[in-house]
């Protein structure tokens, strides 16, 4: 890592990349990169002295640069990857860095799954931070007690995030791993779900003898050859760690249960069953590694959420509005569930699906998972990394779903969108803006409009 004076962030702006240029600045190399638009994580990472361009250019990559970093979405033919290869400069993608990063630490704790990662990393560090480990934490969101995507602390222990996308999380040197659910995804690259189990499998032999795995108990037998320590949760006495007395109203509560014994009374401000899970198998992983079960409590009950992820945005004519990151099936099913259990009106859904690849191969499951909501506002599918062959199209999800019985909206910008949900919206209801893209921007027409009226009202 030392002869690498001057790194260059091929899509610096993104949540994973705008970490890694951070700590690298805080560890005084030089950072310049390049993304598609402006941000506040650019603003932030320019106020920490990197040097970041608009848009991908040729001209941007020179040959003072020692490592260009690029994540998997940059494709083959981005200028600045084709310029770094014509320089022959050290190029290496970001699963690969994030992983000769990892080496430095004592401890490296790794949060894998097909959903998840990103809240079950939350409520970790929210543990963590309450110890006197000091640990440096990289997050695939952002958290307002850590004061974004990073916290920088010892090199004892390090917490991130590990995708499966492309094999990965193979590139990685983990001492323990928490894997919280396998599910078909990524079917742009895994042939089908014994592919992506095989890739878990492979990653969890990673784990040296004397680390953890902490994994769900429906998918322990996948693992009975790992030689490393094996700790299961679930919902149930058949894992070693459970939930028992759980209570959803007011909040999610519990008693965390350890082989039928009673470990703690767990109160959690983050809803929803699926998080009840996920809690326990944070408390899992930071038992194993020595942590009090009073400060695990208090750490769960201070964890608000992180960004996207079930976020409150405010309100449209009484009707809440919750931002939700779910982009596969299951997670909506999930955020829909959790929604139907806290709103007295109806549950306004605008869907936005993420790649056309997963489209293509998870229509059925799609459809489903939109019937468990009372009004569904289909926008464009956001491309990602993928370009659009014709083959399959937000429509089809609704012409599925009137098979299901279930109607649904096609709305063909974020305003149609925000038109729609106006003309159902009651008092009551609860507007969800659901996917991995940039629906959320339906958010802001839908609160620009109510300071608008109130403006005009005040005047």
């Amino acid at each position: 890592m030392q002869k690498f004076n001057h790194i260059y962030f091929i899509g610096i702006g993104g949540i994973s990349m705008s970490a890694l240029a951070e700590i690298m600045i805080d560890e005084g190399n030089r950072v310049s990169g390049s993304d598609r638009s402006p941000s506040h994580i650019i603003k932030k990472l320019e106020s920490l002295g990197a040097k970041i361009y608009i848009n991908h250019e040729r001209k941007n990559i020179t040959e003072d640069i020692d490592l260009v970093v690029y994540t998997s979405a940059i494709s083959n033919d981005n200028p600045e990857l084709l310029r770094a290869q014509e320089l022959n400069l050290n190029i290496m993608d970001r699963a690969e860095f994030l992983g000769l990063i990892m080496k430095k630490y004592k401890n490296a704790v790794c949060i894998s799954g097909t959903h998840g990662k990103t809240t079950t990393t939350g409520m970790v560090s929210s543990i963590l931070i309450e110890t006197d480990m000091k640990p440096t934490i990289f997050l695939g969101g952002e958290m307002d007690s850590l004061g974004g995507n990073l916290l920088r602390g010892s090199y004892d222990i390090m917490l991130t995030e590990a995708c499966e996308y492309k094999r990965n999380f193979l590139k990685f040197n983990p001492t323990m791993e928490i894997i919280l659910n396998i599910e078909e995804d990524h079917l742009d690259y895994y042939k089908n779900l014994e592919d992506i189990e095989s890739a878990f499998v492979e990653y969890a032999q990673k784990i040296p003898q004397t680390g953890h795995l902490i994994v769900n108990e429906k998918h322990k037998m996948l693992f009975k050859n790992i030689k490393c320590n094996v700790i299961t949760f679930g919902s149930d006495n058949n894992a070693d760690y459970y939930p028992e007395n759980i209570s959803l109203m007011p909040v999610p509560s519990y008693t965390l249960m350890h082989k039928g014994q009673r470990i703690e009374d767990i109160s959690l401000k983050v809803f929803g069953e699926h998080n009840i899970l996920n809690s326990v198998a944070a408390a899992a992983a930071v038992l194993s590694l020595g942590v009090d079960s009073e400060t695990i409590k208090n750490g769960l009950s201070d964890f608000k959420g992180t960004h996207r992820r079930y976020e409150y945005k405010g309100d449209y004519n009484g009707a809440s509005i919750i931002d939700d990151y779910a982009h596969h099936p299951s997670e909506m099913k999930a955020t829909l569930k959790t929604a139907k259990s806290y709103t007295s009106g109806k549950v306004i859904t605008v869907f936005q699906p993420h790649t056309f690849t997963r489209t293509k191969k998870l229509l059925n499951e799609f459809a489903e998972a939109l019937t468990h909501t009372d009004e569904v506002i289909l926008l464009d599918i956001y491309a990602a990394r993928e370009k659009d062959n014709g083959e399959i199209h937000s429509k089809d999800i609704i012409v599925k779903m009137n098979d299901m019985n279930k109607g649904g909206y096609y709305a063909e910008s974020f305003q149609a969108a925000a038109d729609i949900i106006k003309s159902l919206a009651s008092e009551g209801d609860t507007i969800i803006t659901m996917g991995a893209g940039n629906v959320n921007d339906v958010v802001d027409l839908l609160i620009d409009n109510c300071r608008t009226v109130e403006i005009a009202l005040n005047n």
